[in-house]
């Protein structure tokens, strides 16, 4: 019985795990109708184009295969990554290098892939980058002409010579030029009086106020630089914010004014004041967002009062896409202005304005090297279900993930970095055309060419048959081995008509879930309905409406369908009267569950299918009678017994109510209790009382829960004990152990005097005794001599 139990146990894990691996296979639940569909679903899926395979084709490897597709039928086609253009880093030194355009200088490795990407199927590649040697530099240095940048601007003056000297161990190819920029000329930010407008700090001499104007474009020659500069005059303005985001977005955008080359782009912002951004145009009445479009003309922004200033986010944008590095020299009042600023803007950094020329091209100098030693590469937008992530291995072993992997620090001139880059698709686009998106580090001209093809559908598409007579007569085209149904038709084999059924999906119809099989894999789907497949024991038939039905797949009991006690309807039993269980194995009869005292399992279990189950743990048995441990029920009864009794115990307070179920029967000594040899359900008891005596009884347990007590009224009580000897033992012992101590501390005391006087002793003899006088002693006679005496 335990076996068959066992083994049913067993059988229903394994479906149960198969019911569910089929419910977490999203190959088989996503219902892919196509070959385009099933690859689609994930990289894991794949597709059997064997024309009459009948399992779902849509499914992992490893099933397919087990559920007979060929190795030809297996339609899985994956992704590649190719190299298109990988022209390598270039190597040189700035002394004695050979002279190469700066299109001929390669910083970044390959510059072109093309990838074909399956949906859920990441495609990696890597990416190194390599800062060139002499790499060109175009600098501008667009300055704010406010009256306060006076001082400033004599330094300015000054800068083109000394800074291409001081830049030469960076480039060989500098070029520079210049730019100004001051105010929207309208109130309330300038003064609109004729007076004003033409000299705005009278009586001091200045130029006449102005928005932006491109002073110099960019040029190798500093002298031409100094001239230029060197003309240009301070002009005034009324509020302390400058149009300086007007000016930076023209000398980004207008690029063949400037003369932008596709090398290092500094624009270098020197300012004594903050800016005005989008909104503020509204004061003087400008409401036109700006349009981030170049409006130079005569070398001056014309378009000032026209537009409002750029939003930060606009001139974010414009920067990194016209690969320029900003470098904001502004004054100490105002430095933490532009660092909160610089914080938006990649690849750009603060300094404090000096007003020393060489401290000017220090800072341009060091914060070049600060632009360029960070690389962040930045892709543009993505299509819509495309991920790419990054992970950067930079100098020293370190490597980066998550964000921070698009970016390397502290990079020197001719130090090289790696970028391991991986894409991935997530579906198709509607239209299934290829895309390209560009990779390219920030401040840098170079960038990275990516064309993404999307595998949409297998290689079997290509060899579809239309009209194949395997589609009911030619009313669908053969493709990757099931059929795609002309306009009209449905079904499996385009048999029906549209007219005849209300769904597009007929084999939906056919399936109790999206994860199961069509008719359970027992019919076959005609036309929205299932028909069921026949047996070739024709007293077993599937039935059902998807065919889930069967009358043999029941559990079995004794190699018999249900036990012989039942009937199988939908692969379960239905059993016969006193009969129940998966199997029908189990009778409800009782019969073989009574005890010798007639009581079911002798009231220590429950009957289960004729068996008896004890339901305490020391009772075991076919009858659960047996008790290897049964003294221990003794000592629970025996506070019950005690306090019923003889009216004393633990229990005597609570008796009454947790005492009710026993019976007692009192007898005159033990000897009258009732044997066990009379009645085998009786056992005999010996407990002690609170008064330590023992007392004895037996019991029993009848039909209706009671327990009949037996017991024996006279106890067995010990004999006190004898106090006088007691008494009479104490007092000797104290005694004893008194002249004991008295006894130990003469001995003691024997033993320390003999130590000193053998100590004194030897000091005795040891000691010197001096016959001179004491020192201190002084005699009572006294002698005086008479000096005229002559001893006569």
């Amino acid at each position: 019985m335990d076996m068959r139990v066992l083994l049913i146990s067993v059988l229903l894990g394994f479906v149960s795990h198969v019911r569910a691996k089929t419910d977490s296979n999203e190959c088989i639940s996503k219902n892919a109708k196509t070959c385009g569909e099933c690859i689609q679903t994930g990289p894991q899926c794949v597709w059997c184009k064997d024309p009459d395979f009948k399992p779902s084709r849509c499914d992992e490897m490893e099933s397919l295969q087990k559920a007979g597709c060929t190795a030809l039928g297996i339609e899985n086609p994956r992704g590649t990554v190719t190299i298109d253009k990988n022209k390598p880093v270039t190597n040189r030194k700035i002394e004695g290098g050979e002279n190469l355009r700066p299109e001929e200088i390669t910083q970044i490795q390959p510059q072109k892939f093309t990838l074909n990407l399956r949906s859920g199927e990441p495609q990696k590649f890597t990416l190194t980058f390599k800062r060139a040697e002499d790499y060109p530099i175009d600098l501008y240095f667009l300055m704010d002409l406010s009256d306060s940048m006076r001082s400033n601007l004599e330094n300015v003056k000054n800068l083109g010579a000394d800074l291409a000297r001081e830049m030469r161990d960076i480039t060989k190819d500098l070029r520079i030029g210049f730019g100004s920029f001051l105010e929207k000329l309208v109130m309330p930010f300038i003064l609109m009086t004729p007076k004003y407008l033409q000299n705005p700090c009278f009586p001091n001499d200045c130029t006449a106020p102005f928005s932006y104007k491109n002073v110099l474009s960019l040029t190798n020659d500093s002298t031409l630089f100094t001239q230029e500069v060197s003309k240009q005059k301070t002009s005034g303005n009324l509020d302390s914010p400058e149009a300086g985001f007007d000016a930076i977005m023209q000398a980004a955008v207008c690029t063949k004014e400037i003369g932008w080359r596709n090398v290092t782009r500094l624009l270098v912002f020197s300012t004594d004041a903050g800016f005005h951004f989008a909104g503020d145009g509204k004061l003087g009445g400008i409401v036109r967002p700006n349009d981030g479009k170049c409006h130079l003309s005569n070398n001056m922004y014309t378009m000032s009062n026209y537009f409002d200033y750029p939003t930060i986010s606009q001139l974010v944008d414009t920067l990194s896409d016209n690969n320029i590095q900003t470098i904001f020299a502004v004054t100490e009042q105002f430095r933490a202005l532009y660092q909160e600023l610089s914080a938006l803007i990649p690849k750009s950094t603060v300094g404090t304005l000096s007003t020393s020329s060489s401290n000017v091209i220090q800072l341009i100098i060091d914060s070049y090297n600060s632009l360029s030693a960070e690389v962040i590469l930045e892709n543009s937008r993505l299509p819509p279900d495309v991920f790419i992530s990054y992970v950067s291995h930079c100098k020293n072993g370190v490597s980066r993930k998550g964000e921070s992997g698009r970016t390397c620090f502290n990079i020197s001139i001719g130090d090289e970095v790696t970028f391991d880059i991986e894409i991935m698709a997530k579906g198709c686009p509607s239209d299934g055309k290829s895309e390209t998106i560009k990779i390219k580090p920030l401040g840098f001209n170079e960038e990275v060419e990516i064309v993404l093809n999307f595998i949409c559908e297998c290689e079997c598409h290509k060899d579809r048959i239309p009209n194949s007579q395997s589609c009911h007569f030619g009313n669908g085209a053969l493709e990757c081995g099931v059929c795609r149904c002309n306009n009209g038709r449905l079904g499996r084999l385009c048999e029906c008509s549209q007219d005849e059924v209300n769904t597009d999906d007929l084999d939906a119809n056919c399936r109790i879930s999206n994860g199961s099989e069509v008719c359970n894999n027992n019919g076959e789907c005609v036309c929205g309905t299932c028909e069921c497949k026949k047996r070739d024991n024709p007293e077993e038939r599937y039935s059902g409406k998807f065919c889930e039905c069967d009358n043999f797949s029941c559990d079995r009991s004794n190699n018999k369908l249900c036990g012989g006690h039942g009937r199988c309807e939908c692969r379960k039993c239905i059993c016969d009267p006193n009969y129940t269980g998966s199997a029908c194995d189990c009778p409800l009869d009782t019969s073989t569950c009574l005890a010798s005292n007639k009581q079911i399992c002798n009231g220590r279990g429950t009957c289960e299918c004729g068996v008896c189950k004890c339901t305490e743990s020391k009772f075991e048995g076919p009858t659960c009678e047996i008790c290897p441990t049964c003294p221990r029920i003794c000592s629970e009864h025996k506070d019950c017994v005690e306090c019923l009794h003889f009216g004393t115990g633990i229990k005597k307070r609570t008796c009454e109510k947790e005492c009710r179920n026993f019976s007692i029967i009192a007898v005159n000594n033990k000897d009258e209790l009732p044997q066990s040899n009379d009645q085998t359900h009786i056992d005999l008891c010996k407990e002690r009382d609170v008064d330590d005596c023992w007392f004895f009884f037996t019991y029993t347990s009848k039909n209706d829960d009671t327990i009949e007590v037996h017991l024996a009224e006279k106890k067995e009580c010990p004999s006190g004990p004898d106090i006088i000897p007691i008494v009479a033992g104490v007092v000797a012992g104290i005694v004893l152990i008194g002249l004991a101590l008295l006894l130990i501390w003469k001995l003691l005391m024997i033993i320390h005097d003999r130590r000193e006087f053998a100590k004194f002793e030897k000091e005795k003899m040891n000691a010197r005794w001096d016959t001179g006088e004491n020192p201190i002693y002084k005699s009572a006679v006294t002698t005086v001599v008479n000096p005229r005496y002559e001893g006569k």
